[in-house]
């Protein structure tokens, strides 16, 4: 069976390598050897932050199996994959051939797709037949979201009047109507306004019986209904702005692209439900890493100012003070608030020097980065291991985003518990996530934000960042 070679090949190749950072290897290659074989629908869980080499215990299987399978990667991954991982089969015998394009022959066995590619070959019909596997769950339902949004900007309008001499007046006069309505509301500090369908529904009839249209348009026009949102994004100084338009759910505007076939997705879903997952599992298993040994240091003292505070931006400043003294490593600041961020970089810069960047790739040892929490998770890979990580703000994702406040509303609609259902739980992911090279590193945590202690989820944050010890007073690091 395909379990057993995949499971004796796989021991022989962490044999030879002489090394097994991640305790899994084997129970990996068995899950997905099995799933392959049954096509059936399997979840792996794994802990946040997991070593990735956990990536030969999916290959194996891969390498050894003969149907037509679509392995979908993000350009990191397949980075990765093509530069660390093949080399490390191809060392042992083990050739994985990865067809890469808009189409693959039915005789290819592995088609490595991105997500783009894999919206293309859903709409085209090319997935048919074919497996999915999934390494990067977490990431799913982002980046289809970015692969199916619809953006229009300047140069499109233009190029939609040229195309329709006719009706260039009616067009320019709707596009100067939309603009009056954008740029007169507030656009908040990620510069996105939302564009509710009261205001494209003029664009959309008139569009409706014009013929043919240059694209993007007639995506655009088919992105219709309540399961799109539409927002804006502005630049106040050139007094434009961009139209964009994505799904609320990219599973459910995709509809069979997870259901009547086999499906392995691997990621650190929590525990009981995966949110947005978009398929029902018939196999859920969690594979998680050793209990550590030593708990993380956590610092969130008692009576800390909540965000929204207006002494808020000094509180800030005096505990990323206290906390970034005397530190030897590496200390990362973590804050979406833009406006916030870099005026709290520049007063710290101001006390200690040039050591202190935002978004800085290319830290001092005992440098200080202050940066968004996208940013990090994108970008810690490639990183020194920090010393500490201060999460001025919890990675709740705001309602200023019109995205978020769309995905929020349908919940309502529906009488749903959206915090808890929603933001809480991709709030929890994003810190697991963050803070898992700090558990390695053995650093420590600083959480200044005060609804850690005054609210009832805090519990939640705190048990999500279990094992750890509280740091009552802070010393410095030798």
């Amino acid at each position: 069976m395909l379990e057993a070679k995949a499971h004796q090949q796989l021991k022989a190749l962490l044999r030879q390598e002489g090394e097994t950072r991640w305790p899994h290897h084997l129970t990996l290659s068995r899950l997905v050897a099995r799933s392959l074989r049954r096509s059936d629908q399997t979840l792996v869980r794994l802990a946040p932050g997991s070593d990735p080499s956990w990536l030969l215990g999916l290959l194996v299987p891969l390498a050894l199996h003969n149907s037509p399978v679509a392995l979908v990667v993000s350009p990191a991954l397949r980075q990765r994959l093509l530069t660390v991982e093949l080399p490390r089969l191809q060392a042992v015998g083990l050739n994985l051939p990865c067809w890469e394009g808009a189409t693959a022959p039915e005789a290819a066995p592995l088609w490595l797709l991105q997500h783009d590619a894999l919206v293309a070959a859903w709409q085209s019909g090319h997935l048919e037949g074919r497996q999915l596997v999934v390494p990067e769950g977490e990431l799913l339902q982002p980046l289809l979201r970015q692969a199916l949004e619809v953006v229009i900007d300047t140069g499109h309008w233009e190029q939609l009047r040229r195309s329709l001499p006719a009706a260039a007046s009616s067009l320019l006069q709707l596009h100067e109507r939309l603009s009056r309505r954008v740029l007169a509301r507030p656009c908040g500090p990620q510069q996105r306004v939302p564009i509710t369908p009261e205001d494209e529904a003029p664009l959309r009839q008139l569009l409706g019986v014009l013929a043919p249209l240059p694209e993007p348009w007639p995506n655009w026009l088919k992105t219709a209904g309540a399961d799109w949102t539409s927002w804006a994004s502005v630049n106040p100084t050139l007094l434009q702005w961009t139209l964009h338009r994505q799904p609320l759910d990219p599973c459910a505007v995709m509809p069979g692209l997870l259901s009547g076939r086999g499906v392995v997705v691997v990621g650190p879903w929590p525990q009981p439900a995966s949110p947005g997952l978009g398929f029902t599992p018939q196999v859920e298993v969690s594979l998680a890493d050793p209990p550590l040994l030593d708990p993380m240091p956590l610092f969130a003292p008692q009576g800390q100012a909540l965000p929204n505070a207006p002494h808020y931006p000094s509180h800030l400043l005096d505990q990323c003070r206290r906390l970034v003294l005397g530190q030897a490593g590496l200390t990362v600041v973590l804050l979406d608030d833009e406006g916030l961020r870099l005026g709290l970089t520049s007063a710290l810069a101001a006390e200690f020097g040039s050591r202190v960047g935002h978004e800085l790739t290319a830290p001092e040892a005992n440098g200080v980065i202050c940066c968004s929490w996208s940013w990090w998770l994108e970008h810690q890979q490639r990183l020194p291991l920090p010393c500490q990580l201060v999460a001025a703000t919890l990675p709740i994702s705001s309602l200023e985003d019109p995205l978020t406040a769309a995905r929020v509303a349908a919940l309502r609609l529906e009488g749903r518990d959206w915090f808890r259902e929603l933001l809480l739980p991709e709030a929890l992911g994003r810190l697991q996530r963050s803070i898992a090279g700090l558990r390695r590193n053995g650093g420590r945590l600083a959480v200044l934000d005060g609804r850690l202690k005054r609210r009832g989820w805090g519990r939640q944050v705190l048990e999500a960042l279990e094992p750890w010890v509280a740091l009552t007073r802070l010393l410095p690091n030798p």
